[in-house]
């Protein structure tokens, strides 16, 4: 293994105080998977307590949502831990939260301030999840830096 492909111990920063970026970023997952969750239940709640069109239809959107809230919220919690893997998800999260901002956008309503709200933590959480510093404190390597 050449001294090119072995990172150089500063260049992984997995000790130390957190960097504020990821912090930020694990703040942001947590904030949409709560979100998701506090959604999910009271969608759930409604639909089983109140009188939907199609209850079977609100309780399986409920129950959705809260399962949906496990990823943003398992990220967050790799983010604070530094781990590597926890990058992904949270990236993925983000990537998602995008299209639904835009359709909420389009909407004649009170959604409008949700979908920009939305927008703005999501595009906020993927410049921060791609920082060069949040990267070396989780020790993700670029493309071409693996170890063989």
């Amino acid at each position: 293994m050449s001294a090119e492909q072995t990172p150089a111990p500063e260049t992984l920063d997995s000790t130390g105080p957190r960097p504020l970026r990821l912090t930020a970023a694990a703040v942001l997952a947590a904030l949409e998977g709560l979100a998701l969750v506090v959604g999910g239940a009271f969608i759930l709640v409604r639909g089983m307590t109140g009188d939907p069109d199609d209850r079977q239809q609100a309780i399986t959107g409920g129950v959705t949502l809260i399962v949906l809230a496990l990823l943003p919220l398992l990220a967050a919690r790799g983010l604070l831990g530094r781990r590597g893997w926890s990058r992904g998800p949270a990236v993925i999260t983000q990537i998602m939260a995008l299209p639904v901002a835009f359709n909420l956008l389009q909407a004649d309503s009170m959604a409008i301030p949700g979908g920009i709200a939305l927008g703005v933590v999501a595009v906020t959480a993927l410049v921060l999840l791609v920082n060069q510093e949040t990267t070396r404190a989780l020790g993700v390597r670029g493309p071409g830096s693996a170890q063989e």
